[in-house]
C-alpha cells in the first residue's frame, strides 16, 4: 500500500534526507563540486544535479567559483547561502551583556557589548536584551526581523517549574516571574535561555576538545565555579535547571556554607574558586599579586606559575590549587563516571598542561573513577560561541528541512 506524503521511506522524505546530508557536507567542507557531493553522499551524478538545482532554487545554496587551476577539467562549485538565515546569541553577566549575530554558516557578522545596568538603575532586563540585540543586528546591517532564533546565556538557570531565574542572585533585574512572557512579547523571533556553563559545554562539544564524546563533564572556573553535565550527547539540566551548580557543593577543607543561595556561594566555590587563588599564591611565598577582579588575578597568577612551573613558589601554588580542584571533582566523577572532563574558564585554561597534569594526578588518588582530563579549546568568548552554536543548530534544522 502506498504511503502518504512525508512518511518514512517516501521519495519526499528521502529527498529531504539527501538535501540535508549535502547541506551538512557543504557546511563542513566549504565549497564542493557536484561530483564531489555525489561521491560523499553516494548519489549518482543526475541525482546530485537535481539536488543542487532544488537547493539553489530554494535559496539554500549558491553557485560560486570553479575548480579551475586544480588537476582535471574545471567544475562549478556550490556553497551554502550565508544569507539563508541568521541566528543570534547573548552572554549576560553582572558586568556586561555581549550580543552577536551569525549567518547560517556560523560566521559572526555583527557584535555589540553593553554594560549591565546597576541594581538601582531601573532598566528592565527586557530592555537590556533588546538593546544588546539591536546593537549586534545593526552592526550586521540587518534588522530584528532577519534573526531566525535567539539563545540567551545567563548565570544560574531558569527553573522550568516556576519560570524564574535561580542560582544567580548577583544578576539584578532578572528574577521577575513575568520575565519570559515579557521577552516573548518584545522579541519577534523564538528565543531560548540556557545556563552559561552549559553553553560552554555545547561549544566544546561542537567545536572543541569534547567533539566525538557523548559523556563528559565540563568544569568552569572564572567569575564562578560551575559544571555542565552531558550524558548520551545531551545536556542534563536537572529538575530545577540547577544540575552542575557545583559551586554550592559541600567539600572537605572549608566550613559548611548554609543558606547557600542567599550567600550565592558554597564550599567548593570557597575552596577552589577564583577568589581562593590570591591567598594560595601568598601561602606559596609569592608576593607580586596583580590587581584586578578575582578572575583576572587568578588567571594571571595561575598563568604565570604554569609558564615557569619549575620555580618552587609556582610549583607550590599549582599543587595546592590542583588539590583543591580535584577535591570537588572527585565527588563529581565518583557519582557520574564520565568518559572525559574538560577544564574551561580562564581560571583553569590559564594553567594549561602544567595544571591539567597535576589535577589529573590528584584526581587519580582521590577517586576510583579515572576519566581523562583535557583543557578546553574554545577560549574566545565561549559562552557567546555556545549560544550561537545552539541557536544555529535549531535554525538549521528548521531552514534546511525541505520536506515541508
Amino acid at each position: 500500500m502506498a504511503g502518504t506524503a512525508g512518511t518514512p521511506g517516501t521519495p519526499r522524505v528521502l529527498r529531504a534526507m539527501n538535501d540535508r546530508a549535502a547541506l551538512d557536507l557543504l557546511l563542513e567542507h566549504g565549497p564542493l563540486s557536484r561530483t564531489r557531493i555525489g561521491k560523499l553522499t553516494g548519489l549518482s551524478k543526475p541525482t546530485a544535479s537535481q539536488l543542487l538545482a532544488r537547493l539553489e532554487a530554494a535559496g539554500l545554496v549558491l553557485a560560486g567559483g570553479t575548480t579551475e587551476g586544480r588537476p582535471g577539467p574545471s567544475a562549478q562549485l556550490y556553497e551554502v547561502n550565508p544569507a539563508a538565515a541568521y541566528a543570534a546569541g547573548l552572554d549576560v553577566t553582572p558586568e556586561r551583556i555581549r550580543a552577536a549575530v551569525a549567518d547560517i554558516t556560523g560566521r559572526t557578522v555583527g557584535e555589540h557589548e553593553l554594560p549591565t545596568p546597576g541594581r538601582r538603575s531601573g532598566v528592565p532586563a527586557v530592555r537590556q536584551v533588546t538593546d544588546a540585540l539591536d546593537g549586534a543586528v545593526k552592526a550586521a546591517g540587518l534588522t530584528r526581523a532577519d534573526v531566525h532564533r535567539l539563545v540567551i546565556g545567563t548565570p544560574g538557570a531558569f527553573d522550568p517549574t516556576t519560570g524564574r531565574l535561580r542560582y544567580a542572585s548577583h544578576l539584578p533585574g532578572w528574577h521577575s516571574p513575568t520575565l519570559l512572557d515579557e521577552l516573548a512579547a518584545a522579541l519577534p523571533m523564538p528565543f531560548e535561555y540556557e545556563n552559561d556553563v552549559n553553553l560552554v559545554a555545547l561549544a566544546e562539544q561542537r567545536l572543541g576538545t569534547a567533539r566525538g564524546h557523548t559523556d563528559f563533564v565540563l568544569l568552569w572556573n572564572e567569575a564562578g565555579l560551575g559544571a555542565a553535565l552531558v550524558f548520551g550527547g545531551r545536556l542534563h539540566r536537572g529538575w530545577t535547571g540547577g544540575a552542575g551548580e557545583v559551586g554550592f557543593l559541600p567539600v572537605p577543607g572549608t566550613p559548611l556554607v548554609r543558606q547557600v543561595t542567599r550567600a550565592n556561594s558554597g564550599g567548593y566555590q570557597e575552596l577552589a574558586g577564583a577568589q581562593a587563588v590570591p591567598a594560595l599564591a601568598r601561602d606559596a611565598g609569592l608576593e607580586d599579586i596583580p590587581e584586578g577582579t578575582y578572575p583576572e588575578v587568578a588567571a594571571a597568577l595561575v598563568g604565570r606559575a604554569a609558564a615557569a612551573p619549575e620555580e618552587p613558589g609556582h610549583q607550590r601554588l599549582l599543587r595546592a590549587y590542583a588539590t583543591r580542584l580535584a577535591t570537588g571533582l572527585a565527588s563529581l566523577v565518583s557519582v557520574l563516571d564520565p568518559e572525559l572532563v574538560v577544564l574551561s574558564g580562564s581560571g583553569l585554561t590559564s594553567g594549561g598542561e602544567a595544571l591539567r597534569a597535576l589535577v589529573q594526578a590528584e584526581l587519580e588518588e582521590l577517586a576510583a573513577s579515572r576519566p581523562r582530563l583535557v583543557v578546553g579549546d574554545v577560549r574566545e568568548q565561549p559562552v557567546l560561541r555556545g549560544a550561537l552554536e545552539s541557536a544555529l543548530a535549531a535554525t538549521r534544522d528548521e531552514v534546511f528541512d525541505t520536506s515541508r
